[in-house]
């Protein structure tokens, strides 16, 4: 049976692909690639911290009206 990959992992994948590419190699295009690389990874995990903190708020604030 296979696994589906998981967003995350298909990032890692596309971020990782060129890596076995000998003519993007360069040490400037690796840490060009590393870093849109973490930005994503930043983005998604600031948008998941959003969706927790908006979860925490809701039910704070139903506890608080009953």
């Amino acid at each position: 049976m296979v696994t589906p990959i998981s967003g995350d992992h298909r990032m890692f994948f596309s971020w990782c692909q060129s890596c076995f590419n000998p003519e993007s190699n360069s040490a400037s295009n690796w840490k060009q690639r590393r870093l849109k690389f973490l930005k994503s990874m930043r983005d998604d995990l600031e948008t998941r911290l959003a969706a927790i903190n908006a979860a925490i708020d809701t039910i704070e604030r139903q506890t608080r009206e009953e």
